[in-house]
């Protein structure tokens, strides 16, 4: 991977030590907020559908000013027949975005390889859009350039991944949200502050749903790699699987060469809810154990990620967290006192005082709470968690979805798999971030199996 000096002219303070956590925006109380120098030039990587939806988010603060796109595909149209996207797509967004704060209607950059983006522009910050594969190699390379981070989840695609890469961030006292929206919205921040100011008493039991896996390919198991589609790069550090239409782009998720299927796709959502509410951002489970996986035997050459899931997990406090496809969507914390549940756009309570609102209930619409939880307050996004991330990167105060909180989020999954192909619980050392009693299993968690030439460290 290149690695090219840090030489933005944000960069103020120079030096050894001090240089790693120093911030590289100068501040706005120094300046003004207004000050050139606090423009910060971002680049986006991955511009399918939800790559330029973030991005558009990300612009909308008024000192995100944008750089250049990338996107191995210059314009492709949706498999749903959607909207086009790539590169060209890219561009246009983008241009207009920047016009819209008074910049050129041109001037924005297009490449087919982020390393290069990230070699020739000026860059203060990256979107990573990418398939869950690509999330690591390209969050590294910003990394290690200075760059900050805002990343889809799941942040990894591999635990190893995660492992290496928060520490990373921390490291060089870098910016990096995790796309876990959701911890933005007031119905799961007011719902965690239920839990974390004990309205439910000693918490017994969570459970996480999250969705089925898929029954049938999503579109053609035969068809031509597209003219012009550089597949071995899209392949990039893992496995070169014969190309089909049903396993490109959206619906690379379902193999576990590209994603992790739904547990990974949505561990990201509603267990980090979960571990939000019991306060264990920086820590995890005991032990994991995978239960119940249930594949569908004539589609496994296709996707190879379960159509069913059960993941028992056990937590301090004599807290058992369940994730499966086979409960409700959303996040429901059981205590001795009662219970609450949240899900998008719907919260729930064994107490109805607890989520009373002075708008819409009876439709749950309305998110203006009456009920005051109590002094322990969840942290508050500001304008959005697009906007959390680019008032980050000017203020320098971690985002509200860190990159070691995504990792911690998403490991109860990734110890799953092993525990799946082990066929035995795994037993886990949360502040280590390792595996007790079981090398075999160590061994697999750390593994980077990647193709060819790629490394991450």
């Amino acid at each position: 991977m290149n690695k090219k000096p840090n030489t933005s002219r944000r960069t103020f303070i120079a030096g050894a030590a001090s240089a790693i956590a120093a911030p590289t925006i100068i501040p706005s109380s120094v300046l003004g907020a207004d000050a050139p120098s606090n423009k910060i030039n971002m680049g986006f990587v991955g511009m399918g559908n939800r790559g330029r939806g973030v991005m558009t988010a990300l612009m909308n603060h008024k000192q995100a000013h944008g750089v250049a796109v990338c996107d191995l595909e210059n314009s492709y149209k949706a498999p749903n027949g959607g909207s086009h996207q790539g590169v060209e797509a890219g561009l246009g967004l983008l241009n207009g975005a920047n016009k819209k704060k008074g910049g050129a209607e041109t001037g924005v950059k297009g490449y087919s390889d982020f390393r290069k983006m990230i070699e020739k522009e000026d860059l203060d910050a990256i979107m990573v859009a990418t398939p869950d594969h690509w999330h690591a190699l390209v969050c590294m390379e910003a990394l290690r350039n200075g760059i900050d981070v805002y990343c889809e989840k799941p942040i990894t695609h591999l635990f190893a991944e995660g492992y290496h890469l928060h520490r990373e961030v921390a490291k060089r006292g870098r910016i990096f949200q995790v796309g876990s929206q959701q911890r933005s919205d007031k119905r799961f921040r007011h719902a965690v502050e239920i839990v974390r100011n004990g309205h439910l008493g000693k918490i017994q039991k969570v459970e996480v749903g999250l969705p089925a896996g898929k029954d049938s390919p999503q579109g053609e198991t035969v068809g031509e790699i597209p003219a012009g589609f550089d597949y071995d790069m899209w392949c990039g550090p893992s496995e070169k699987l014969p190309f089909m239409p049903c396993r490109y782009h959206w619906n690379w998720r379902w193999h576990l060469s590209y994603g992790g299927g739904q547990l990974m796709d949505w561990i990201g959502h509603h267990n980090d809810i979960a571990h939000w509410g019991l306060g264990m951002d920086k820590a995890g489970p005991l032990s994991v154990e995978a239960r119940n996986f249930e594949y569908v035997s004539e589609l496994m050459e296709v996707y190879n990620s379960p159509r069913h899931y059960d993941v028992v997990s056990q937590y301090p406090g004599d807290i058992e967290v369940i994730l499966s496809s086979r409960n409700t969507m959303g996040t429901k914390w059981i205590g001795e006192n009662g219970w609450v549940y949240v899900t998008r756009g719907k919260i729930e309570a064994s107490n109805p005082e607890w989520i009373a609102t002075s708008g819409d209930q009876k439709n749950n619409n309305s998110t203006d709470f009456t009920f005051n939880p109590g002094d322990w307050k969840g942290y508050h996004p500001g304008n959005g968690h697009q906007s959390n991330f680019v008032q980050g990167v000017v203020d320098r105060k971690e985002c509200i979805c860190s990159a070691e909180t995504g990792h911690r989020s998403a490991t109860p999954g990734h110890i799953a798999y092993v525990s799946q192909k082990l066929g035995r619980a795994i037993k886990w050392d949360s502040k280590a971030e390792k595996v007790i009693g079981d090398e075999e299993a160590q061994k697999e968690l750390m593994a980077l199996p990647y193709r060819g030439d790629w490394k991450l460290i």
